[in-house]
């Protein structure tokens, strides 16, 4: 058996984190890759590492110094060393990394410097080879993520290496340019090896137990999922679940290769298992989880008869093109359309997209309505039980939230609603309350 880990930032954030990580990895043989974030917090007032480097590249920039800055960054890194009784000496490695931060001045460089000190840490803990992410995981120049070539490099490599650590979220460029995936990336890079080497199991250590049917800042102590399909996944976690990045079950997905959502500091806890389906006989409950943001906007566009306007839609969204903005969710009526939009993608330009719109389709009546989030509730079980999305919009009269828009999928897996921001909590609580998830 092969299994991959994967070591968020808290699982690494200090000696005793990275001690109690490199213990898990020691209990099984099978867990022959590992792969590491930068040092996250170790309390609730400190800083995470990732942000101290995004930090000194603003600060090169502003002042041409990032002198004290990284002197925090390295004392860290030193005591991490020094606290493990490594005989790693970590100093020109720090040294190498701060003369790349000065002469790449790349925002990606920087960002990407607390997982290649984590990896090469970690790599000294275990006696497992370094193999650093740069020279595997491959972006075109223009910062492409290059799929193929990257799962070439991985098997090449990995092939005849047979315990490795490798560093999340950054891989380079054919000229050795540093690039990096989006915030949370690791877990992408973790995906990643385990499609090139075949893994049996791509296990994710974080600092929770699993995968909660609900964010626990809104719900009080919901429940643990113990199951769920690639789908349910990939719904929730682009919904703001951010135990897992959303992009990272693309490469596992196609080789079914299952995730296992665990606690680095309760691993006897069995967390939660992402599976490639979820069979119809393993479905309980109506509702898997539910999962929301904030931040959104939604363009009311009305018109008579527009359902008989060839190419209605394809001007509407030709003006969203030009002006970068992509939609969320776009629910139709005979006479009406809603496009649901980030805030931040129309911001200061509301008027200047309202006139252009008007120019192109001449609506009868449009505006633009702020201040929306959207909930995704999301389960395999909506498909068998009638009546889900009634229930749904009842349990949200009931606590006196108003509907916006409401959006359904072609799959039956989730129910996505528009709700006012100031309603947010009060409608998650009634939607869980309602379906007992």
């Amino acid at each position: 058996m092969i299994k991959v880990a994967k070591f968020g930032g808290t699982s690494m954030a200090d000696a005793s984190a990275i001690t109690r990580s490199a213990n898990i990895i020691k209990a099984e043989e099978s867990r022959r890759y590992v792969v590491v974030s930068a040092p996250g917090k170790r309390f609730s007032q400190d800083t995470k590492v990732t942000d101290m480097l995004y930090a000194c590249c603003h600060e090169l920039e502003l002042d041409g110094t990032c002198e004290d800055t990284f002197a925090k960054i390295r004392e860290r890194f030193i005591g991490i060393c020094a606290d493990l009784g490594l005989s790693l000496d970590i100093t020109p490695y720090l040294d190498k990394v701060k003369e790349g931060i000065y002469k790449y001045r790349s925002t990606s460089y920087c960002a990407s410097r607390g997982e290649y000190l984590s990896g090469v840490i970690m790599a000294a803990a275990l006696g497992y080879e370094f193999v650093d992410a740069a020279d595997v995981v491959v972006f075109t120049c223009d910062g492409e993520f290059d799929a193929a070539s990257t799962r070439s490099a991985l098997q090449a490599k990995l092939a005849d290496t047979p315990r490795a650590v490798i560093p999340g979220f950054y891989g380079a460029d054919e000229h050795g340019t540093v690039h990096t995936f989006s915030r949370g990336g690791s877990d992408i890079t973790g995906a990643l090896i385990a499609e090139a080497v075949k893994a049996d199991m791509y296990e994710n250590w974080t600092d929770v137990n699993g995968f909660l049917s609900a964010d626990p800042r809104v719900v009080d102590n919901p429940k643990l999922i113990s199951k769920l399909s690639y789908k349910e996944l990939r719904e929730l976690a682009y919904m703001g679940a951010n135990v897992l990045h959303h992009e990272s079950i693309f490469p596992v997905r196609s080789s079914g290769i299952p995730i296992n959502i665990r606690n680095t500091f309760a691993p006897e806890e069995s967390g939660t298992l992402i599976v490639p389906e979820v069979k119809d006989s393993e479905v309980t409950d109506t509702v898997t989880g539910i999962a929301g943001k904030t931040g959104y906007s939604i363009i009311y566009i009305e018109k008579s008869m527009m359902n008989n306007e060839y190419g209605f839609v394809r001007k509407i969204l030709s003006v969203l093109e030009q002006y970068n903005i992509s939609f969320e969710h776009m629910p139709s009526g005979i006479d009406t359309l809603s496009i649901v939009v980030s805030d931040s993608s129309i911001a200061g330009r509301e008027s200047v997209l309202l006139d252009r719109i008007t120019k192109a389709v001449a609506p009868d009546h449009i505006k633009i309505k702020s201040g929306i989030c959207l909930i995704a509730t999301v389960g395999h079980g909506m498909k068998s039980n009638l009546g889900t999305a009634a229930k749904l919009c009842g349990a949200l009269s009931g606590a006196g939230v108003n509907l916006r828009m409401i959006d359904q999928g072609s799959s039956e897996l989730n129910i996505i609603v528009a709700v006012d921001s100031r309603d947010y909590g009060k409608a998650i609580n009634a939607i869980y309350k309602a379906f007992k998830c």
